[in-house]
């Protein structure tokens, strides 16, 4: 049992810091090609706060725990907004003025909707993963010409360009992106071993695993980086990086069970959890589109959301 903690803690510990140093070497890298900033930041920066979800994805996935997979997509998603969000907005209001993110968060609700018609049915197979994948890299070629062609100034442009790495030497940018690639794979396999260990002693499913401890776990990145904004007042940069890591969690990520390990959901994920991921999804739009003028999440929004990721979290573990 030690040995699974420590297999766990050890290997969250690499993932997360794993993660930042992919995320360094391949913003800096990008910025030394002369890529937009704004770019940079919808694309590498999004898809690298979602980097330990997708390689924990693929190692449950590989290792046949598919409701693992599954539930750290769900759970992620989850705690992104109830517990992030939530986390963030306590510190301060956080203010939407971003034209991008007025259109990014309709996207993700239409994401998470597509997700949901797939998973309805308990079954997520091969050819629903190859068109999760298939939207995934249509959005991304979305995000990449709308970066290239908008000319119109952005408060969220304006933020990533203040947190994407200046002056690294190309050498550099490279050495810590391919530690990155390397320590990525290596430590989702040493927390994913030490989470089944766990589950397996408590008498855990694969499902409440993924939607607690993995979730929680490889939403860290996220975590930081939005209260190191919320503390920085670059309040569209905070919620820009959960919206665009949703998207990416519910698009890229859930599309790695359905291409390596297709077939029946765990029931409890295609109803309770999906439930709550598309309701929480569309509590984020309504709070921000119904907070007036502002367009801001106040306080007691975050209040609401870090109650409802405590009851989830208790719901879960009562449940098994």
């Amino acid at each position: 049992m030690l040995l699974n903690v420590f297999m766990l803690v050890a290997g969250l510990a690499v993932l997360v810091w794993s993660a930042d140093k992919f995320v360094y070497g391949a913003a800096a890298f990008a910025r030394n090609l002369g890529l937009p900033p704004m770019l940079i930041g919808l694309t590498i920066v999004a898809m690298g706060s979602s980097a330990p979800e997708m390689f924990v994805a693929a190692t449950a996935s590989m290792d046949g725990m598919r409701d693992t997979a599954v539930g750290n997509v769900l759970g992620s998603n989850v705690a992104n907004i109830t517990l992030i969000l939530g986390v963030t907005a306590m510190i301060g209001a956080i203010a939407v003025s971003s034209q991008t993110l007025k259109r990014e968060i309709p996207m993700m609700l239409a994401a998470t909707a597509l997700a949901g018609y797939f998973l309805h049915d308990g079954v997520l197979d091969r050819n629903e993963g190859i068109i999760l994948a298939v939207a995934f890299f249509a959005l991304m070629a979305y995000l990449i010409w709308h970066a290239l062609t908008n000319k119109d100034p952005d408060p969220l442009a304006e933020e990533a360009d203040e947190e994407i790495p200046r002056d690294v030497p190309t050498s550099k940018a490279l050495i810590w992106l391919v530690v990155g690639i390397i320590l990525l794979p290596l430590s989702a396999d040493w927390m994913v071993d030490g989470a089944v260990g766990i589950a397996k002693y408590y008498g855990l499913s694969d499902l409440v695993i993924g939607l607690t401890i993995i979730a929680v776990g490889t939403s860290l990145p996220e975590l930081a980086a939005c209260v190191a904004s919320a503390l920085k007042k670059e309040d569209d940069l905070a919620i820009g990086n959960i919206v665009g890591s949703n998207m990416f969690n519910i698009l890229a990520v859930l599309a790695l069970p359905g291409l390596i390990a297709p077939g029946v959901v765990d029931a409890q994920a295609v109803t309770r959890d999906f439930y709550m991921v598309m309701a929480t999804s569309v509590a984020l739009a309504l709070f921000v589109l119904m907070s007036g003028k502002d367009r801001e999440l106040k306080r007691w929004h975050g209040a609401i959301f870090l109650a409802i990721f405590i009851g989830y979290q208790y719901v879960l573990f009562q449940a098994h």
